[in-house]
């Protein structure tokens, strides 16, 4: 009989919208080539952007929040492994899980580390510098439960994995490095690339929706981009992102040659026809999909040191990193205006991509790593005895607070 993999998304995926939309795919596939059988579920709403999950063979199974009606659908599906994508998904559905599938192995995929993003941007309001009691915040807190209540946690950024281990003593045997997952670029791909002169302007991309995003457009807009067109009085910058409402709308501004262009339906067509990205991010976590985006199609980066974390590991970046707005500017004019620079910068992208994210390189030790957990859990578990008081009933808040509201609604 086939083994069954059952994945709880925040939300349906997007991979047109977001890195996290394609990250969740890329997790998928890896099940599907160790032969399980997918269901998808979600309480979210779909939309237009929705990924269609039965071109790819993966059931699709709407859920409800607070909802015992869960209960009876997952001890029917019995799966053998059980994804919860972001802890929140866990929070609400893991101890369900834990009751009528005790026996099913717990995976968070944490997508970047929530409480990491919410000390930077409490820092970055507060006009200081991270340190620990920024990160020991209620986020953090209730992130890392989830981290101790499940088998394993995927994580995409060895900086994140260096911060829990560190700062909060996590056990290694709980976390697990898989980054993106990406399709090796061959040869002929990386010549047809446009070239210097092909190209023109500037571009930023990056789902609205998303904190990091928006406030990044916004000190573009309001600091950096005046100095880059200062010298560079002909450039453009064209902001590209799924969801944008009226206060990005509002920042169109077409005579400052800042352009918000709204939804890219191919973010492929759109990052090989700039000359370089821009990623001027002041709080955030994980690793930035416009970084991978802009390496898969040639184009050269200037970025925060925010934005290149856990990206480039021992090899050269393929930009420029900085954090002042003078010199971020300065580096954006070198890098737009300097052929020698810019190349190098573009080839450093395509050795990032070939030596950091081929999926080949994670495939098998990934497939190993849980065929081996899965036959060891009993072990495993008793191994992780925090993660058996957080799942005692006396800490177990979530399932009550969801179980009054079921009763609530009735």
């Amino acid at each position: 009989m086939k083994k069954k993999l059952l994945v709880i998304g925040f939300v349906w995926p997007e991979p047109k919208s977001s890195a996290a939309g394609s990250r969740i795919l890329q997790i998928i596939a890896q099940f599907q080539n160790q032969g399980y059988v997918v269901v998808f579920s979600s309480a979210a709403k779909t939309s237009q952007n929705t990924f269609d999950l039965n071109s790819i063979n993966v059931e699709t199974k709407p859920i409800h929040l607070n909802d015992s009606g869960f209960d009876d659908f997952v001890k029917a599906l019995n799966p053998n492994v059980v994804l919860f994508d972001r802890f929140m998904t866990e929070e609400q559905y893991g101890w369900r899980v834990s009751e009528q599938c005790p026996n099913a192995f717990r995976i968070l995929d944490t997508e970047d580390f929530h409480g990491l993003r919410k000390a930077r941007e409490v820092a970055l309001k507060q006009n200081e510098s991270v340190t620990k009691s920024h990160l020991q915040n209620d986020t953090t807190k209730r992130e890392i439960a989830s981290i101790y209540r499940c088998d394993l946690s995927l994580m995409i950024s060895e900086a994140e994995i260096e911060i829990l281990t560190n700062q909060f003593k996590i056990d290694k045997s709980l976390l697990y490095y898989l980054p993106f997952l990406l399709e090796p670029i061959s040869e002929d791909e990386k010549n047809q690339v446009p070239t210097f002169e092909a190209r023109q302007h500037f571009i930023t991309i990056g789902n609205f929706l998303h904190a990091p995003n928006y406030d990044a457009v916004l000190y573009l807009k309001q600091t950096i981009w005046p100095l880059i067109r200062k010298k560079i009085p002909k450039a453009e910058l064209h902001i590209y992102g799924a969801y944008e409402s009226q206060k990005v709308t509002q920042l169109n501004k077409p005579k400052e040659g800042f352009f918000i262009k709204g939804f890219a339906e191919d973010v492929n067509v759109v990052m090989e026809q700039a000359r370089v990205c821009l990623a001027s991010l002041r709080f955030g976590a994980g690793l930035k999909g416009k970084l991978i985006d802009a390496m898969q199609n040639g184009t050269p980066c200037v970025m925060s040191t925010i934005a290149a974390e856990g990206m480039f590991g021992e090899l050269e970046s393929n930009g420029l990193i900085g954090d002042n707005p003078e010199a971020f500017a300065d580096k954006a004019v070198a890098l737009y205006t300097n052929l020698d620079l810019w190349s190098v910068k573009k080839n450093n992208g395509f050795k990032v991509l070939d030596q950091r994210f081929n999926k080949a390189n994670f495939e098998g030790n990934f497939a190993t790593h849980v065929n081996w957990l899965s036959n060891h859990l009993e072990t495993h578990r008793q191994n992780n005895f925090i993660g058996q008081l957080f799942r005692h009933q006396s800490m177990q808040s979530t399932k009550y607070m969801s179980k009054w509201i079921e009763a609530k609604n009735k």
